[in-house]
């Protein structure tokens, strides 16, 4: 049982997380980044983590 809560944690979790990391400074986060909406850094990193820990979402509303 917690673990089926625990599991729909993860996709929000990492939704926010790239939201703040698009949101902060570069300077806050890492010095080497080239913007939020460029392929590196940690914006897109964290919306695949988001993209891929989505399965138990999308069982709950089938």
């Amino acid at each position: 049982m917690v673990a089926r809560w625990l599991s729909l944690a993860a996709a929000p979790t990492f939704a926010v997380m790239a939201l703040v990391a698009a949101l902060a400074p570069a300077d806050t986060i890492c010095g080497a980044m080239q913007g939020p909406l460029s392929l590196q850094g940690m914006v897109p990193m964290y919306a695949l983590m988001s993209a891929f820990h989505l399965a138990p979402w999308l069982r709950l509303f089938r």
